[in-house]
Order: C-alpha cells, then structure tokens, then sequence
C-alpha cells in the first residue's frame, strides 16, 4: 500500500504545484499591472516593480495554497479516473476512506512546507518588499490617520514610519488620573537609540487650570517602554505579521485593555489554515469518484474550483462579521470550515 500511497500522492502534489504556479503566475500579472501607476516616481522603475512583486509572492503563495490543493487533486486523481487507474484501483478493494488518507498523506507534506514557507519566509519578504519600495519611492509608510498606540497612561500617534525604522510627525497624549488630557507632546520625527526615543523639533504643550503653556525645545530624550518593534507591529500590514509577531502583539492589546478581536482572528486564521487545505482535498475526492451523471472531469474540475472559491469567500466574509457583531474568533475562524467539512464527510458516504 505504501506504494499506491506514494503514487496518489505523487499526482496530487504535482497537481498542486501547477496549480499553484498557475495561480501566481496570474496574480503577479495583475500585481505588476497595479505597480505600473507608481513607475516612474523617485528612484521607483521596472526593475524596482519587479522585485516588489516577486517579493510579494511568497505571501500570495500562503493565501491561494488552499485553491491550489484542491484544484491540484483534482488534477491529480482526474488523471488517475480518465485513465482508468482509480477503476482499478476500487476494483482491487481500496475503499474511498483509503484513497482520501493517500491523497492527504501527498497534501500534508505540502501543507507543512507552506505553513513555514508562509511563517519564515512570507513575513519577512512582504517587509522587505514594502521598505525597499517606500525607499524608492522616496516616502513613508503611513496613513492619513497615523497609528495608535497605548503606553500606560499615554497614548502614541504615529503618521508615518520611514523605511530605516525613524519615525515622523509622533503625538504623544499623556492623560491624568482622570482620563483627562495633561500633556500633548509633537515631535517632528523621532528615533530609537540606546533603548530610548530621541525627539526632535518638540512642541510640547501643559495643560492645567483651564490654561495651555507651550514649549519648543530642538531635541529631547523620552524614556518609555514602547519600542521599535511594538511601532513596526503597529504599523505593518495584518496580513504580513507572522504568528508569533501576533502573539506579541495581541499580548501588548491585552496589557493595556485594547480590542484585540482582528489580531486574534488573523491568529485563529492562521492555525485553521492546515485543517483548511485538507477539507478542500476531502471535498475533491467526491467530485472525481462520485456519480455525477456522466458529468466530464473537466466539468467536475471547474465545480471544483467553484466551491474553492465559494470556501475562500465565505471564509473572508465570517471573519468579517465575526469582528462586526462580537463574535469570538475561534468560532469566526472554524466555522465555515468544519461547515465544508461535515459537507465533504457527506458526500464521501454518498460514493459507493
């Protein structure tokens, strides 16, 4: 058996990986496309275009691997039905559960390579890419609302984080006992040094019995225990972060009583994400083996691709009214897979 083990799994796998390259293939095209509005600007070319959306990749590689092991077994075992292998192979008395265990055993293999592709590799290029393109283009990483940050008994607003990890135009918000505001720090920029923040170009304004006194002064020290890395995880990209950079983060959220539900969900996301790719696998074997009315394998490829699509949209959408209406990640999180699951499970019964 471990010879038909190895031989399902063997079609399974190259299906995935063509897939798989198929699918980034076009995904770089339309990213590429996206990047042509920015050439031009700064020192940002083709060449720079390029290597940003090559960098790009191994981010897009983690989302789309779960369309890819499902469209990859399809693949795989279609090839083995027009053949007639699988025939042959029910023939000789493999039951369906038997099949399925081949087909995962090809997928796990995939699947762990892909979960530390995507938590070693995708994070740290999605960085890179994101820094080497703000430096050529010559500007900051920011929104036009900046990021928040809580510190105790302050609150940070970061408008933009430079690509050497400097930070420019920081407000920093120091409250009293009763949540009124103190203090208002404006710093130009800031950098970290020495395990401190050097301010630069301060107006710093007090605020006490109904007055505001203001100060300029050209540089001060501000000793907290907000550091770089804390700015950096505010202001990366939740898709970006990794999961242990989560579980920082969501530590930090817990610390100082703030909503932690989109990081938790992006955590969840995350350790779903395994169990994910094998219920897609689960939910092609059905469509190759079972009776479909004379249904072609094309066909059954294509229905193939329709519920991976319909799983990823749904999968998006309960994370998103998760957070709206309060629900916990967790379940935001397994719902709609164990949801395609118990469909999956379903039709495997129905193959005889």
């Amino acid at each position: 058996m471990k010879i038909l083990d190895a031989y399902i799994a063997r079609h399974v796998a190259g299906g995935a990986l063509l897939a798989l390259a198929v699918l980034l293939s076009l995904t770089a095209v339309v990213t590429f496309v996206d990047e042509l509005d920015s050439v031009g600007r700064g020192r940002y070319g083709i060449a720079g275009a390029i290597e940003f959306v090559l960098l790009t990749l191994p981010r897009h590689a983690f989302v789309l691997f779960p369309l890819a092991a499902v469209i990859g077994a399809l693949i795989g075992l279609g090839t083995l039905a027009v053949s007639s292998e699988l025939a042959v192979v029910r023939a000789s008395g493999v039951s369906v559960g038997r099949i399925v265990g081949s087909v995962l055993k090809g997928a796990f293999v995939l699947v762990a390579i892909a979960v530390l592709f995507g938590e070693v590799v995708a994070p740290w290029c999605e960085r890179l890419a994101q820094t080497r393109r703000a430096a050529a283009l010559d500007e900051s990483q920011g929104r036009e609302d900046g990021y928040w940050i809580r510190d105790e008994g302050r609150f940070v607003n970061v408008i933009r984080v430079r690509p050497d990890d400097r930070v420019e135009d920081m407000f920093i918000y120091e409250m009293d006992t009763q949540g009124a505001l103190r203090t208002l720090t404006h710093a130009r920029r800031a950098h970290y040094r020495d395990g401190r923040w050097v301010l630069e170009s301060v107006r710093r304004s007090d605020v006490s019995a109904g007055r505001v006194v203001t100060r300029f002064t050209p540089s001060m020290v501000w000793e907290t225990r907000l550091g770089p890395d804390l700015v950096k995880l505010a202001s990366a990209r939740l898709e970006s972060l990794s999961g242990p950079a989560l579980v920082q983060y969501i530590g930090y959220l817990r610390d100082n009583r703030l909503d932690t539900a989109a990081y938790e969900l992006a955590l969840w996301m995350k350790v779903v994400y395994p169990l994910a790719t094998g219920v897609m696998i689960v939910l092609a074997v059905p469509l190759v083996l079972g009776r479909l009315g004379g249904v072609g394998i094309g066909q059954r490829i294509l229905a193939g691709c329709l519920i991976a699509a319909a799983f990823h949209i749904v999968n998006e959408a309960s994370g998103k009214i998760g957070i709206v209406y309060g629900l916990s990640p967790p379940v935001s999180a397994f719902a709609p897979t164990l949801a395609f699951l118990a469909a999956g499970v379903w039709l495997l019964r129905r193959v005889r």
